[in-house]
């Protein structure tokens, strides 16, 4: 199990020096088998971090995420969190002015994660095969200038989300037949 965990480490530190040196836009940690964000990460990044437009945390095992994530990374454009245990962002996430997409798919959330409505030039929101019900801020994502698609299928959605969003909508939501749900893994 040590092995394992020091492999991992050495992966992530790998990642992470690849970016600074090759002063690359992304950062991609995807599959580390993380369960936080590195806190020693903002440090080794402290000098590029506006630089890097994507990150991609995918496939590890965050709870959640740091409104110091969100404040150090405000440059981002695109961030793609699919595969953790998230169920909340932090309030943070609006300090993301620049975010065009955001991918939350395979997720834990139970309510739409509305401080992403705040967000001027959003243009993808990926919610699929969350616990997704009601609440969904129709009103608020309709007054969104840049959204195209919002994708919330495979989510419990009820009923009166389907009904009341699409005569008020001009972008592309995206929603399973009722009653479908994901296949087991």
């Amino acid at each position: 199990m040590l092995k394992k965990m020091g492999e991992a480490v050495a992966r992530v530190a790998r990642k992470v020096n690849e970016t600074v040196e090759s002063s690359s836009d992304t950062l991609d940690l995807a599959e580390c088998k993380l369960v936080s964000f590195p806190i020693g990460i903002y440090k080794v990044l402290r000098n590029v971090s506006d630089q890097i437009h994507l990150i991609t945390l995918a496939n590890n095992e965050l709870k959640s995420l740091t409104s110091k994530f969100m404040t150090t990374f405000s440059q981002l454009r695109e961030l793609r969190l699919e595969g953790n245990f998230l169920h909340r962002l932090p309030n943070e996430v609006s300090n993301l002015q620049h975010l065009k997409a955001i991918d939350l798919s395979r997720n834990q959330f139970r309510d739409f994660p509305e401080q992403l409505t705040t967000l001027p030039v959003l243009e993808t929101i990926n919610l699929e095969e969350n616990e997704i019900m009601a609440d969904v801020p129709v009103e608020k994502l309709a007054t969104m200038p840049a959204l195209r698609t919002v994708n919330l299928r495979l989510n419990p959605l009820s009923a009166e989300v389907r009904v009341i969003a699409p005569p008020l909508i001009k972008f592309d939501l995206v929603t399973s037949p009722e009653g479908a749900r994901a296949p087991p893994p």
